[in-house]
């Protein structure tokens, strides 16, 4: 076999060269933490704060999606969610939560953080389209962090390292 046909998924940790190996292999870890423990806060504070669950009223998601309904790139977004706000900001918290739960442990990656990246889209264009100067809105942050999980997926210290590497050895 040729060191091209190899990628650096297939190679096992210890047959790096070196530190720079080594860490380069890791490189993605830091963002999958912060970006797994922040979706599951995220989801978490939703689901348990009341006033959020609620239709209307003071820091309701009902009260939100009308304070930014008419300047989102996309209001038609907005009015889906206004149609069933409260399961609207159920399965957003749950969506938050199964996405950060799936991208810390390394399972079924790619697709948690194009989850993520979806609802990091979805939040840009409605809630913090209209902060200006753009780069102070968090989303499009968020949506560009995902980007580099949804292409490499977590090979290293996760789940799916774990199934692959099994199935390769039965397959072999």
């Amino acid at each position: 076999m040729n060191r091209t046909d190899v990628s650096a998924a297939d190679v096992p940790p210890e047959a790096g060269a070196g530190l720079r190996d080594r860490t380069a292999r890791y490189a993605l870890l830091p963002l999958r933490i912060f970006l797994g423990v922040t979706f599951v806060y995220a989801g978490l504070d939703k689901l348990t704060d009341s006033a959020f669950l609620s239709a209307s009223g003071p820091g309701s998601i009902g009260e939100l999606m009308h304070g930014v309904r008419d300047t989102s790139a996309v209001p038609a977004l907005v009015d889906l969610a206004l149609k069933a706000p409260v399961g609207f900001a159920v399965a957003l918290a749950v969506g938050e939560l199964l996405v950060g739960l799936g991208v810390l442990a390394g399972l079924l990656t790619r697709i948690a953080a194009t989850g993520g990246a979806l609802i990091s889209l979805s939040l840009w264009l409605t809630v913090s389209w209209a902060v200006s100067p753009y780069y102070y809105g968090n989303d499009l942050a968020y949506l560009m962090a995902w980007l580099p999980l949804i292409l490499a997926g977590a090979p290293y210290l996760s789940l799916d390292g774990l199934l692959r590497s099994r199935r390769s050895r039965r397959t072999a």
